[in-house]
């Protein structure tokens, strides 16, 4: 099968990048389409196999199915200008663009569809992935699955909650990656150096989120074995309670959707 990739900006090169370093290539042929000759030169530079080129119609024409991993304002002209047909497999990634709106820039009623939001770690194989879908079926679920299992972690949910699992999901990297920030940014106030700072920072979360994947627990259970009675952990803790720690984080992530 021909896998078309229609975009190649940050999300739709980390699912290019995906695909390519999980070896998916000797399976199915990638081509990628952008308006940008560079970013397809620099594609193709690091994976040779890979077939680019700057006219979507073109790259979309005999795909089995078609990436569109365009700006949510970008979605309706570009689709209009692919006319796929039922027979395509057509997967959106773009946040905010349901399938009702899909659909009536397809003009097709029974063309399977997912909507897939992934997060920028799927470059590295550890994304995230929310997966709903349309007018699908079991074989098509299990080729999606497939893909985008090989990248990281994926969750098929019904359309009514992409918003909300996009915001803990895909902007909530961000929030995680600007804890770490903050973190490093203190480190080096507290005497260390920047890189020591950032090592410290980023193992801790990796511990962090493997105590949770290991044993199932609720973070406050993790949270209550660090923190001895008179202990500094339970002052630190606190500190961040009285300036709002959880509520900025709850209200960042209900402002993203």
């Amino acid at each position: 099968m021909k896998i078309a990739i229609i975009g190649v900006g940050n999300m739709g090169g980390a699912v290019c990048e995906g695909l390519f370093n999980k070896g998916m290539n000797a399976t199915y042929q990638i081509t990628v389409s952008d308006k940008s000759v560079e970013k397809l030169e620099q594609l193709k530079c690091q994976y040779p196999t890979l077939e680019i080129t700057t006219d979507n119609r073109q790259a979309a024409a005999d795909a089995g199915m078609v990436i569109v991993a365009v700006k949510p304002w970008l979605v309706k002209p570009v689709v209009e200008e692919l006319q796929m047909n039922e027979n395509q497999i057509y997967v959106s990634i773009a946040a905010g663009v349901d399938f009702a709106q899909l659909e009536s820039y397809t003009g097709l009623k029974a063309q399977p569809m997912y909507r897939v939001i992934p997060n920028t770690a799927i470059s590295d194989q550890q994304s995230m992935t929310l997966i709903c879908k349309c007018h699908t079926t079991a074989e098509q679920d299990a080729l999606i699955n497939e893909l985008f299992g090989c990248m990281g972690r994926i969750l098929f949910i019904p359309e009514s909650k992409m918003a909300a699992g996009t915001a803990i999901s895909s902007c909530g990297i961000a929030y995680a990656l600007k804890y770490i920030q903050a973190s490093i940014q203190a480190g080096i106030e507290l005497g260390l150096t920047a890189k020591e700072s950032r090592d410290l920072t980023v193992q801790t979360l990796i511990g962090a989120t493997t105590l949770l994947n290991a044993h199932g627990e609720h973070p406050c259970v993790e949270i209550e074995k660090v923190c001895t009675p008179g202990g500094i952990t339970i002052k630190g803790i606190n500190s961040l309670e009285h300036d709002g720690f959880t509520s900025a984080v709850i209200k960042a992530m209900k402002a993203s959707m």
